[in-house]
C-alpha cells in the first residue's frame, strides 16, 4: 500500500502506468513454472507426511534441475526473437521510451528467471507447511523496494531504468540469501544436490505438474492480463486508476490467503491419511472468516473514495462503481479458493483444467466487449473477471462434496 503513492511519486502516472503493465507480463514468467511448483508442493507433502526425506531430497534436486534447464531454454529462446518484440507499442508508451524499453526489458527478463528459478523456495515452504516463512519474504521484498525507491525519489532525479532494476534486483537477493540460509539450516536434510537428481521421478512431477501448468496459464490471462487491456484500450494512466482500486481491495484476500496458506499442503496430508473430519471442520472455519472479511469488503466499499483520497490524492479519480465491481471480484475470488486449496491439495484437478481453459478464452474478449463496445470503461475489465469467476463458485463446492464424502466418480474424481 504504501509503495503505491511512493512510486507514483518518483515516477509519476504515466512511466508507473508502463511499470505496472511491464510487470503484468513478466509475472507471467514468475508464475509459468510448467506447473512443477504445485506439482512438487504436493509430492513434497506427500513424501513429509510419510517422513520419507531421502524421496523429497529426489524431488526437490530434480525440480531445481527441470527449473535451471527451461529457464535457459526460455532465455535463449527469448534472445533468438527479441527483434519482433517492440516494447514500446507493447505497453503503450510514448515514443521516446521505445529504445530505451526494448534494451531495459531484457535485462529485466533476466532477472525475473532468475527469480522464477530461486522462487521454487516458496513451494518447498508451503508443502513444509510454514507460511509465515513466504510471508516473512514478500514482506522483506515490498519493504525494501519500498525503502530503496522512497531513498531514491529523496536523493535523486527520476528514473525509469533505475526504477525497474531495483524492482527486478531486489526479489532476486532476498530469494538468494532465504534459499541459502534455509538449505544449510533448516532444510539442509532435503537441500537439492547433484547426486541427488534422479529424471525418472521428474515424470510424477510433470505429469500432475502439466494439469496445473495449464491451469496456470489460464489464471494469468484471466488476472494479469487487465492493465495490459487497459493499456491497450485507454493508456497507461488508466493503469494506474485500476491498480489504485485493486490493490486497496487486494487487502482482503491478502488477509484471507494468511489464514488459508497452510490448508493446500495440509489438505494433501489429511487426505493421505484419511482424516476426513479434520478437513470438514477446517472448511467449514475457513467459510466462516470467509463471511467475516466479506462484510468487511461491503464496509470497504462504501468508505473507499474517502480512503483514495487520504491514500493517493485527489487527483486520483477512482469511479464508484470499479469499487464496487474489485469489491465483488475479493469476494467471489476468496469463496472460489477455499475449494480450490482442498482439489488442488488432494490433486483431483481435472474440472479444474477444463474450467480453466473455457475462462481463458472467455475473458479477454468479454472485457473487451464490456470495456469498450458496451461503454463501462475499466470497470468493464472487472466485471468479465467477476463473470468468469462465479461460474467455478458453483461447481467447485460440488466436487469438495462429492470427494469427502466418497461419492466422486468420473470426472469428479480425477
Amino acid at each position: 500500500m504504501a509503495l503505491v503513492p511512493v512510486s507514483i511519486n518518483y515516477l509519476g502516472k504515466v512511466e508507473y502506468g508502463i511499470w505496472l503493465t511491464l510487470a503484468s507480463i513478466l509475472s507471467w514468467l514468475i508464475n509459468l513454472d510448467f506447473g512443477i511448483g504445485n506439482g512438487l508442493r504436493n509430492k513434497l507433502a506427500e513424501s513429509l507426511a510419510l517422513n520419507d526425506l531421502k524421496l523429497a531430497r529426489i524431488y526437490i534436486s530434480t525440480a531445481y534441475t527441470v527449473f535451471a534447464i527451461g529457464i535457459s531454454i526460455a532465455l535463449i529462446f527469448y534472445i533468438s526473437v527479441r527483434g519482433i518484440f517492440n516494447w514500446g507499442d507493447i505497453l503503450k508508451a510514448p515514443s521516446d521510451y521505445f529504445e530505451l524499453l526494448n534494451i531495459l526489458v531484457l535485462w529485466v527478463i533476466i532477472l525475473s528467471l532468475v527469480q522464477f528459478l530461486l522462487k521454487l523456495l516458496t513451494s518447498i515452504i508451503n508443502a513444509d507447511q510454514r507460511p509465515a516463512l513466504n510471508g516473512l519474504l514478500s514482506l522483506s521484498i515490498n519493504a525494501l523496494t519500498l525503502v530503496i525507491i522512497f531513498l531514491l525519489s529523496k536523493t535523486t532525479e527520476k528514473s525509469f531504468t533505475t526504477f525497474a532494476i531495483v524492482s527486478s534486483c531486489v526479489p532476486v537477493l532476498v530469494f538468494f540469501i532465504a534459499s541459502s540460509i534455509l538449505f544449510s539450516g533448516h532444510y539442509r536434510k532435503i537441500a537439492p544436490s547433484f547426486k541427488y537428481i534422479d529424471f525418472k521421478y521428474s515424470s510424477g512431477l510433470v505429469k500432475l505438474g502439466m494439469q496445473f501448468f495449464i491451469i496456470q496459464i489460464s489464471g494469468l490471462i484471466v488476472f494479469t492480463t487487465d492493465n495490459v487491456i487497459i493499456a491497450q484500450l485507454f493508456g497507461p494512466e488508466q493503469v494506474v486508476i485500476y491498480n489504485v482500486a485493486y490493490k486497496y481491495f487486494y487487502m482482503i484476500p491478502l488477509v484471507f490467503n494468511v489464514i488459508l496458506a497452510p490448508f493446500w499442503s495440509a489438505f494433501t496430508e489429511a487426505y493421505v491419511k484419511q482424516e476426513y473430519d479434520w478437513i470438514k471442520n477446517s472448511m467449514k472455519k475457513l467459510i466462516m472468516a470467509w463471511a467475516v472479511l466479506s462484510f468487511a469488503a461491503l464496509i470497504m466499499v462504501m468508505i473507499a473514495n474517502i480512503v483514495y483520497n487520504i491514500w493517493v490524492g485527489p487527483e486520483i479519480q477512482v469511479p464508484f462503481i470499479l469499487s464496487v465491481f474489485t469489491g465483488i471480484f475479493v469476494i467471489i475470488a476468496n469463496w472460489n479458493n477455499i475449494f480450490a486449496y482442498f482439489i488442488n491439495g488432494v490433486g483431483k484437478i481435472r474440472i479444474s483444467l477444463y474450467y480453466s481453459i473455457f475462462i481463458a478464452l472467455l475473458n479477454i474478449p468479454l472485457s473487451v466487449l464490456l470495456a469498450k463496445y458496451l461503454g463501462l470503461g475499466i470497470s468493464g475489465v472487472i466485471l468479465a473477471t467477476n463473470f468468469c469467476l462465479i461460474i467455478g463458485s458453483v461447481w467447485a463446492p460440488i466436487q469438495y462434496h462429492k470427494i469427502i464424502n466418497n461419492k466422486a466418480s468420473g470426472i469428479w474424481n480425477k
